[in-house]
């Protein structure tokens, strides 16, 4: 997945294939949101007027661009964590061990979209910290890269959820729609507080 162009992705995802789907397209929202981070940092470090904010937005470059790196490896796993599942639904249904063989896919199925919205989480604290230490030249950048976090958490969500719905085992289905819940609903909480932030000080 990492080494297709642009259009090649888009290509990809818009065909029947699979994979890329919603899983990795949350992922390269991640992605996107992290790289405006660094963008942002860049055109903060060494500014007089940020000069306070100078060791924070260094910290932050360094945090941003792995972050960036971690969300694009979590494309390729989320598309290599489907194709198990993919395969063990095509099982026929008499066959015996079929259910453990489902069972165990859904759950590698459902952790690649469970990290990518631990990650957004990541992501989300960069963002709160930019709309305060960000150049305001680019502030408005900040508020995209928000968009596209919170985007990218509640996208990864569904397919947790997506997953966790058929696992038989309800009591790790149960625990890890609970962890996702509550790292969506604080990835939203920061990334809509920037959003609003950015754009009242935009109108």
């Amino acid at each position: 997945m990492r080494e297709l162009n642009l259009d090649e992705f888009t290509k990809e995802l818009s065909s029947a294939a699979p994979i890329p789907g919603g899983g990795g397209a949350s992922a390269l929202m991640g992605a996107l949101a992290s790289s405006l981070c660094s963008m942002v940092g860049n055109l903060t470090s060494g500014k007089k007027k940020y000069a306070e904010y100078q060791s924070d937005i260094e910290s932050i470059l360094e945090k941003a661009a792995v972050l960036t790196e971690d969300m694009k490896a979590l494309i390729e796993k989320d598309a290599e964590a489907f194709e198990p599942l993919s395969k063990a639904y095509s099982i026929p249904k008499d066959t015996e061990g079929r259910d453990e063989i489902l069972e165990e896919a859904l759950r590698v199925a459902a952790l690649a979209p469970a990290e990518i919205v631990t990650k957004s989480m990541e992501v989300a604290k960069l963002i709160e910290e930019l709309v305060v230490k960000g150049s305001r030249l680019a502030i408005s950048d900040v508020g995209v890269a928000a968009s596209a976090c919170s985007a990218c958490a509640k996208g990864a969500a569904m397919n947790v959820y997506i997953n966790t719905k058929l696992m038989k085992n309800r009591e790790f289905a149960d625990e890890l729609n609970k962890k996702t819940v509550s790292e969506v609903e604080e990835v939203v909480a920061i990334c809509d507080k920037a959003y609003v932030t950015v754009m009242g000080g935009l109108k």
